[in-house]
């Protein structure tokens, strides 16, 4: 629960003339000062940071300045998943909008695996290449750039997962995260620090500020997708980037967007996708393309002008999307199946003829449900590796458990939440033991409880159609700055829940003469606690409803989280 500051709320309130619903949430996310919590609610374009304090991109754009006024052929190295593929499309519009000669690898994820490789540098040596600029990708890549370094290619690396000891040998290394980087946002996906080269090297080439001011909030649409898909922070510059893009999706010209959009069930006259639509809709039909097949399909998406060849890419995503969704349930239930004991710290999963394309994602899923680090791992079949993902809980370091036990890794990195290995089959057990044990020495029991962060405990009297849209001034909403989380204390259950689809539950709550109905989504199991006259306290969101919206109802609804006796 929030320590209560009645005296920030009511000076918040007033200065910014906003209900107390919305001014508790942002006095207790750290907004008390009322031009701080002004400047958080109107994220505008000129708030974003030089993109010249970054370190190497004064070196960078001079570099990519002389390529393109020398017509030198420029590699993009990209990554397949939303943030990579999306960063090779905004440098491959912007060097060829600035008149550069730009052409693009996107690694597949089961036959190349994870980063740069020495082979694709030396097939783009053959062709001419003489500057390679790597997006999301290549931080840990000292060996390739090398290897670049010998025959004669610049590389330049764009990438914001953590550095290893030492940088690559690159000619620039543009990364917020490495740590002589004095960049005031460290939170950038690498479709942000693309952004920030394009935002540095569109004005270094002569364009008028108008020109680029144009052009770079065109090229915020897809920043915002990959900022929103990489599950960074959207707040800070994250949050103007993600703020301005989704705001730009309203009117949508690029005809892969169009196509996707349409896909996903968002219509020409619809309103515009909000953070979780695109995290829910959006996003994982371009990140089907990597973990099924080829990213390169979401590349050509978005480069292509052929309106008929855009709907037909994108409807081969939404194809590879719904196989996704079954290979990743399949795999799943079986990992549900396994006893966790309550001794196990932390956990890996492991079999050979799993589909290494979901098992990130899975590992998310039980994350979820079992509240401690996994790791999801599968065999594959062209060099007998294992192979796989793994994420954690707030308050446990992946990349520190792998850097403990290196040696056990063919390859390995990622960032504290979200990690993947490369390994001997013959080490798994090992790993399996070793990360489990790594987890016991640091972690609590404590660590493994589900928590809910209140933001504000309301009366019900406080929910009115007013502060509601108030508190939707908070978007977008996502990782570090999630919907905003309530509670209401000693409500009383007015009537019987409402079973629908045998899983969820309808619940209306009265306090005081005024009267709340909550959705419960999977919570039917629960409804015996909810007798007529039983008085709880309950944990809900409230959310923006399409789906209401469109029947004529209020466009929000009560989503309740959780609840316990009052």
């Amino acid at each position: 629960m929030p320590a209560p500051d009645a005296n920030a709320v009511s000076v918040l309130s007033a200065a910014l003339q906003v209900g107390p619903p919305a001014a508790k949430v942002l006095v207790h996310r750290g907004f008390s000062d009322p031009a701080a919590a002004n400047r958080f609610l109107h994220p505008a374009f000129e708030e974003l940071h030089n993109p010249l304090t970054m370190r190497d991109m004064p070196a960078a754009i001079d570099r990519i300045a002389r390529a393109i006024r020398e017509r030198e052929r420029i590699l993009i190295y990209g990554d397949y998943d939303v943030d990579g593929t999306t960063s090779v499309v905004l440098l491959t519009k912007a060097f060829e909008l600035a008149g550069g000669i730009a052409t693009y690898h996107v690694p597949h994820r089961l036959k190349d695996g994870y980063g740069m490789r020495s082979e694709v540098v030396e097939a783009a040596s053959g062709k001419g290449v003489k500057l390679i600029v790597s997006v999301d990708t290549g931080i840990r890549a000292a060996e390739v750039v090398r290897r670049a370094n010998e025959l004669g290619i610049d590389v330049i690396v764009t990438d914001h997962h953590l550095p290893e000891t030492g940088l690559p040998p690159a000619l620039a290394v543009l990364n917020p995260n490495r740590p002589d980087c004095p960049y005031v946002e460290k939170n950038l996906c690498g479709a942000g620090v693309a952004f920030k080269l394009i935002q540095a090297l569109l004005p270094h080439m002569g364009w008028p500020a108008e020109k680029v001011r144009r052009v770079s909030e065109s090229f915020l649409k897809l920043a915002a997708i990959a900022t929103v898909a990489d599950v960074v922070p959207l707040t800070g510059e994250n949050r103007i980037l993600v703020a301005l893009g989704l705001r730009g999706l309203g009117t949508v010209r690029n005809a892969g967007l169009r196509a996707l959009l349409d896909v996903a069930g968002f219509t020409v006259d619809a309103k515009p996708p909000n953070a979780r639509q695109v995290a829910f809709q959006l996003a994982p039909r371009l990140n089907a393309a990597g973990r099924m097949d080829t990213a390169k399909a979401v590349v050509e998406l978005f480069l292509t002008n052929d309106p008929a060849l855009a709907r037909d890419l994108a409807r081969q995503l939404h194809d590879q999307n719904t196989e996704r969704r079954q290979v990743e349930a399949e795999i799943r239930d079986t990992c549900e199946q396994i006893a966790v004991g309550p001794a196990e710290c932390a956990l890996v999963y492991y079999a050979e003829n799993w589909h290494r394309g979901v098992l990130g994602i899975v590992a998310s899923r039980l994350v979820e449900r079992l509240h401690r680090p996994v790791f999801v791992l599968g065999r594959n079949p062209d060099d007998g590796m294992a192979q796989g993902s793994g994420r954690s809980i707030p308050t446990f370091h992946l990349l520190d458990a792998l850097e403990s036990m290196s040696e056990l890794f063919v390859r390995f990195g990622g960032h504290a939440h979200a990690a993947g290995v490369t390994m001997e089959v013959s080490k798994v057990e090992e790993f399996r033991r070793r990360f489990d044990a790594f987890a016991a020495s640091r972690l609590t029991a404590d660590d493994f409880l589900g928590r809910l962060e209140i933001d504000a405990v309301l009366e019900l009297s406080e929910i009115t159609e007013q502060a509601i849209d108030e508190l939707f001034t908070l978007a977008p909403f996502g990782h570090g700055n999630p919907q905003p989380l309530c509670a209401a204390l000693g409500v009383e259950v007015a009537a019987p829940p409402t079973v629908m689809k045998e899983k969820h539950l309808r619940i209306t709550v009265r306090q005081n003469g005024r009267s709340l109905v909550l959705k419960a989504w999977n919570l039917a199991h629960r409804a015996s606690e909810l007798a007529p006259g039983a008085r709880v306290d309950v944990a809900f969101s409230l959310e923006e409803d399409a789906y209401s919206a469109a029947r004529g109802y209020p466009p929000w609804a009560a989503i309740l989280r959780n609840f316990r006796p009052a």
